[in-house]
């Protein structure tokens, strides 16, 4: 079954306040409780904040290594769930549901 990423974009400026989160993770972690009994669960994981990112560029004998994000932006890459979905829609669905629970966008990607 075709695996997909799921990839949550979080603003840079902050998070949100403790009970406001605490009620976001309930949620998530109810979707992701269904993923599990359903088979679509792969694995998930939070990020650490975007300032401890790395980038390594090999080029030849060179490697640059830079701090940070490799873009500029106001959104990063802050977490990301892979699932195991019958088709594109599928994985939409569960995209929506992440993205309806955090006010996020929820980048949709499959595995090659």
């Amino acid at each position: 079954m075709p695996q997909y990423l799921l990839g949550i974009y979080q603003p840079d400026s902050g998070t949100p306040e403790p009970d406001v989160l605490a009620d976001i993770a309930a949620r998530l972690d109810a979707v992701t409780d269904e993923m599990k009994a359903v088979g679509a669960w792969v694995f998930s994981g939070g990020l650490h904040p975007v300032d401890a990112a790395k980038v390594v560029r090999a080029s030849g004998d060179d490697v640059l290594y830079t701090d940070g994000p490799f873009a500029e932006g106001k959104e990063h890459l802050g977490g990301f769930t892979i699932v195991a979905a019958p088709d594109p829609a599928a994985a939409d669905e569960w995209a929506r549901r992440i993205s309806e629970i955090t006010t996020l966008p929820v980048e949709v990607r499959e595995f090659q």
